[in-house]
């Protein structure tokens, strides 16, 4: 609380004093005074993970496209998963893409589309925090479209459209990734591991 009152935390680029101020996933959060700045991204166990990041990552974080709509006198504007309505977007940008969103200016720098081939993070269901590469969607009018996933092993999972986030186009990300990059292990694997570590 007092590191908090003495203004030395920032979220997305503002300083916050509040102790249960909500931060969420991509977001940034910046220790001005031991030069510190961490996004919040998913391991691959659904949790909360701080990964370290450089000052000129922590300027902008990526938004996932919600909604997109003509809003009074015409204006285009888009609204993101973490609440933002941001005006005149580039007239590529479709809903369920990936926007790259600078802090300095609020402005969009770049952004991805959600299409085959590139690189997501899944934020829901049971394989929340896995890391691959966008195969194929499959639309199913009226339900849920599924999209199916292939990770840095060749493994392949399927989940909802809604629990896609692109990360980045291609085989590259926009943002670091966490340790590990998003690959699930089984539960020998995991054994192993701490078995190494011993």
């Amino acid at each position: 609380k007092m590191i908090l009152k003495q203004r030395l935390v920032s979220v997305n680029g503002k300083v916050r004093t509040d102790l249960t101020y909500p931060a969420g996933f991509m977001d940034v959060v910046k220790i001005d005074k031991t030069n510190d700045a961490f996004r919040l991204l998913y391991d691959t166990k659904g949790r909360f993970c701080t990964t370290p990041i450089d000052a000129e990552e922590a300027g902008y974080k990526l938004l996932k496209v919600k909604f997109k709509a003509l809003g009074p006198k015409g204006i285009p504007y888009i609204v993101t998963h973490d609440g933002r309505t941001l005006r005149y977007p580039d007239p590529l940008i479709a809903v369920n893409d990936t926007v790259q969103f600078q802090f300095e200016g609020s402005k969009i720098i770049d952004f991805a589309k959600f299409e085959h081939g590139n690189k997501c993070m899944i934020t829901g269901g049971a394989n929340l925090g896995r890391i691959g590469i966008i195969d194929h969607r499959e639309k199913h009018p009226g339900s849920y479209d599924i999209v199916h996933v292939s990770d840095a092993r060749g493994l392949k999972f399927a989940t909802r459209a809604s629990n896609v986030f692109v990360v980045g186009k291609g085989n590259s990300s926009m943002v670091k990734l966490p340790i590990g990059g998003g690959v699930k292990l089984s539960i020998i694997e995991e054994r192993d591991q701490k078995a190494l570590k011993n």
